[in-house]
């Protein structure tokens, strides 16, 4: 009779928790501040599309979601709209549909550098408690059944020559 020990081991969830000091109920930025982050600034007037479809990707979204508001021929951007209102709506940042189809209306690419900004504020300000690894060791197991076959991959216990 072969015994053999197999342990398990059991990855709790960890609990995340913002840290930021942002006020609550309201952007990290406003649409209008590109400045302070260049980087996004760059990206959304050189390569708009690939703004959106990472901010979208980022968000938790279909990446190729944006790119939907080319059927619309520029004039009508409901991805963008409904973007804002989703992550305004997660966040639970102040504002209302109203203000959101006024902002998308006068300048698109701000409100997805405003976008992309919030979540990359939000990113930075996760702070992941109790991250260990609780492992959770089980009763050594014989294998006495002709159908189980011990792990190979240990060497065996007594072993005969």
């Amino acid at each position: 009779m072969i015994m053999m020990a197999h342990s398990a081991v059991s990855v709790q969830p960890a609990m995340m928790v913002t840290t930021d000091n942002l006020k609550i109920n309201q952007w990290s930025s406003g649409v209008c501040d590109c400045c302070e982050d260049m980087s996004i600034c760059c990206c959304g007037f050189w390569c708009p599309y690939c703004l959106m479809c990472k901010t979208s990707e980022d968000f938790g979204e279909c990446l190729c979601l944006p790119l939907l508001e080319m059927c619309f021929g520029g004039m009508l951007h409901p991805i963008t709209l409904s973007m804002r209102s989703s992550m305004r709506e997660r966040y639970h940042i102040k504002g209302s549909i109203q203000d959101d189809c006024c902002v998308v209306a006068c300048c698109t690419v701000c409100v997805w550098c405003q976008m992309a900004r919030e979540l990359k504020n939000r990113r930075r300000s996760l702070v992941v408690i109790n991250p260990a690894i609780n492992p959770v060791h089980q009763q050594p197991q014989a294998f006495n059944h002709p159908g189980q076959v011990p792990n190979m991959a240990y060497p065996p216990m007594n072993p005969s020559y």
